[in-house]
C-alpha cells in the first residue's frame, strides 16, 4: 500500500469501507478499481453497483488452492474482475482457475525500510543453528493419519513437508521458540540474529524466501520442478542454497561443518542484493503500473 503511494505514475485513493460500498461514487474519476482479494475477507461484503460501472477491476488473489473451498470463482462475474495477480507461478494459479482468467505473476512483499537497519555482519550472528519458519506440519503417525482422512491435500504436512521434516533436526530453531526470547524483535530482527535459514514449501515459493534472503541469512531454499521455483530467478551456491527432500540434510552438513568458509557470506550478500533489487515492493508497484496501462 504504501509503494502504491510513492510510485509517481499512480494517483491512489484508499477507502475504507463497511459491510457494503456502493461503488457509483467511483464513476467519472476512477480509471481502475484494485481489490485485495476475490474474496469478502479483504474487501466489504458487498461491492454494490460495480459491475454496473464498466471500470477495469484488477484482483489480488489470495492461495489459489482455497478459491473452490470458498467459492471465490463466484466473484469474477459478480465484480467482473478483469485480472489477477499475486505472486505465485502461473502455472498453479490455472491448477485452480480458470483458463480464461487473466493472470500476472507480480513478487512483492520487501519493504526496504523495514531492513535497513538490520545486522548483516555474520560475525556478531548465531552461526551454529539455522531458523526456520511459518506454519509447519504436525509429525506423529496418528496425526498424519488423521489428516490424511479429514483434512486431505490440506494440511501443514501436506504444504510444508520439508520444512516440517527439517523442524525436527536438532539445530534447526523455529522463530516461534524464540518470540518471548527476543520479545521487542520484530519477525526480520529475529531472522538477522543467525546466519542462516530455511525457507521451505512444497507447491509453490512464498514471500519467506525472500524475506530470510532480505533479511541477510544464507538463504537454503526448496527449490524443485514441481513448485517451479526457478521463475524466481536466484541461483545455486551463488545467490541461495537449493535444497530438496533429497540432498537438505547433506546440504546443511556442508554448512554446519565449516560455516567459518567465507563462501556463505557470499552467497547470502549476493542473495540480500538480488532480493532487494528484484522484490521490492517498489519494482512490484512498477509491474502493477504496466498491468494497469495494458487494460485502461
Amino acid at each position: 500500500m504504501e509503494s502504491l503511494k510513492r510510485n509517481n505514475e499512480l494517483d491512489i485513493k484508499y477507502i475504507p469501507c463497511n459491510d457494503e460500498y456502493d461503488c457509483s461514487k467511483l464513476k467519472g474519476n476512477t480509471d481502475i478499481i484494485l481489490l485485495a482479494n476475490n474474496n469478502t475477507d479483504a474487501t466489504p461484503d458487498k461491492l454494490i453497483n460495480l459491475k454496473k460501472l464498466q471500470i477495469p477491476v484488477v484482483c489480488r488473489t489470495g492461495d489459489p488452492h482455497w478459491a473452490k473451498r470458498y467459492n471465490q470463482f463466484r466473484f469474477h462475474e459478480e465484480w467482473n474482475i478483469d485480472y489477477y495477480f499475486n505472486f505465485m507461478h502461473h502455472d498453479y494459479f490455472y491448477q485452480f482457475y480458470p483458463k480464461e482468467f487473466n493472470y500476472k505473476t507480480i513478487t512483492f512483499g520487501i519493504e526496504p525500510s523495514l531492513f535497513e537497519n538490520l545486522d548483516y555482519s555474520f560475525n556478531n550472528r548465531i552461526q551454529n543453528k539455522i531458523i526456520n519458519s511459518g506454519a509447519i506440519g504436525k509429525t506423529s503417525y496418528k496425526s498424519r493419519i488423521a489428516n490424511r482422512i479429514i483434512n486431505p491435500k490440506r494440511s501443514g504436512w501436506h504444504f510444508y513437508k520439508l520444512r516440517t521434516k527439517c523442524n525436527d533436526l536438532n539445530f534447526v530453531i523455529h522463530t516461534r521458540n524464540l518470540v518471548k526470547q527476543f520479545p521487542n524483535s520484530n519477525y526480520y530482527q529475529i531472522l538477522s540474529k543467525y546466519c542462516a535459514a530455511i525457507a521451505a514449501t512444497t507447491y509453490y515459493p512464498t514471500i519467506k524466501y525472500w524475506e530470510t534472503s532480505a533479511a541477510g541469512c544464507l538463504t537454503f531454499m526448496e527449490i524443485t520442478k514441481f513448485n517451479k521455483g526457478n521463475y524466481l530467478g536466484y541461483e545455486d551456491d551463488k545467490t541461495a542454497v537449493f535444497i530438496n527432500e533429497e540432498n537438505y540434510l547433506e546440504k546443511f552438513d556442508e554448512y554446519l561443518s565449516d560455516y567459518n568458509n567465507p563462501k556463505w557470506v557470499e552467497i547470502a550478500t549476493a542473495g540480500r542484493k538480488f532480493t532487494m533489487e528484484k522484490f521490492s515492493n517498489d519494482n512490484a508497484a512498477n509491474d502493477l503500473v504496466n498491468l494497469i496501462k495494458s487494460i485502461i
